[in-house]
């Protein structure tokens, strides 16, 4: 196991000290809420440093104690019996310490974009981007996270061919950023009369949502263009010119919006373009740094098959992980804590195990 960084323990408890004492004094309101969010942020890490701290100190005086000739024969039984469990308790804490001062995400604590489109398929790949959408859907509302759609584009037949959103609440990209890639499905459609079992895909991608502290787009960088809006399926006779179409010039992505106001189809394009610039600049400084990465999860290549959703069976497969669940149906309803649970675990392990070998 990699050694625990005690001069970075030391300095956590000394900045968790000096918020705490800045707090108290009643700071202007922003800068109370800076602080604020720093507190909440290091407090579980603090709190667990002081456990460990603990737990080494009382397993300390119980070896003294068994170490002392003139400890009575009582007191050393009773420090035998209880040195074991101290032992296994600050092992225990050591773990949750390793885990818990890995070098954080930066956007880890930040809400989300969610697209997901319909892959290969049709109807069938259209219907399961719904289903997945829907999925993703009760997991935030049981997590108190606020879902909001950016944009839809349905299916013929339901579903969606895409569907882009926020999720918004604090720490949904560190639940959500190892969903991104192929999502892949096995079932007989309603419309198959022979009974075969059908092959469809849908692919996910989740992006940090960016701030404008975050990335700076250049008003010359960009070009927008209003277009003519149709409504859902193009059922609306009144037309008006409300959609936007916004071209980031360098890179050459393009967003559109075709809510009923154009002012707020600005809005909604401004945030998704800046959370796919902030998500190519991760990108290619993720890639840069990966090269010899251990994990199995990485960073999510959005290309690559990482679940298959086997309806006949009720069986759920991460190919990353090798973790397959026999509870699709309650996954469907937005149980997906288990498998995001496993990832994050994974993702970890690969972390303190690449941090080992550093330090050996």
């Amino acid at each position: 196991m990699a050694k625990l960084p005690v001069e970075k323990m030391r300095e956590l408890e000394r900045r968790f000290g000096e918020i705490e004492a800045r707090m108290s004094e009643g700071p202007a309101a922003d800068v109370y809420v800076r602080l604020a969010s720093e507190y909440s942020e290091l407090q579980p890490v603090v709190r667990k440093i002081r456990d460990y701290e603990k737990a080494t100190a009382e397993v300390a005086d119980l070896r003294t104690l068994l170490a002392d000739k003139a400890t009575d024969r009582e007191m050393r039984e009773l420090a035998e019996m209880e040195l074991p469990e101290a032992e296994e308790r600050v092992e225990a804490l050591e773990k949750d310490m390793q885990v818990l001062l890995l070098p954080k995400d930066a956007a880890d604590e930040k809400s989300a974009i969610l697209e997901i489109r319909a892959g290969t398929g049709g109807n069938e790949a259209a219907l399961f981007a719904g289903d997945l959408f829907r999925m993703y859907e009760r997991y935030a509302a049981g997590k108190g996270w606020k879902v909001e759609v950016l944009s839809a584009s349905e299916g013929e037949a339901g579903g969606f061919r895409e569907i882009i959103a926020t999720v918004s609440g604090r720490g949904v990209f560190s639940k959500l950023k190892f969903e991104s890639g192929v999502h892949r499905v096995q079932r007989v459609p309603d419309t198959e009369t022979q009974g075969r079992i059908h092959t469809s895909a849908a692919t996910v991608a989740v992006l940090p949502e960016a701030e404008e502290i975050d990335i700076e787009i250049r008003p010359e960088d960009i070009r927008i263009d209003t277009m003519r809006s149709s409504g859902a399926g193009g059922q609306h006779v009144n037309t008006t010119d409300s959609a936007v179409r916004i071209t980031h010039l360098p890179t050459g992505l393009v967003v559109t919006s075709s809510e009923k106001s154009q002012h707020q189809n600005r809005a909604k394009a401004m945030q998704v373009l800046r959370s796919r610039l902030y998500d190519m600049e991760r990108q290619k400084a993720d890639s840069e740094r990966s090269a010899d990465r251990k994990s199995q999860v990485g960073s999510g290549d959005r290309s690559e098959r990482i679940r298959t959703y086997n309806f006949p069976q009720g069986r759920v497969t991460d190919h990353r992980i090798n973790l397959t669940l026999y509870k699709l149906d309650r996954m469907m309803e937005g149980e997906i804590d288990e498998v995001v649970d496993a990832l994050i675990a994974d993702y970890q392990a690969g972390q303190l195990a690449q941090l080992g070998e550093q330090q050996g």
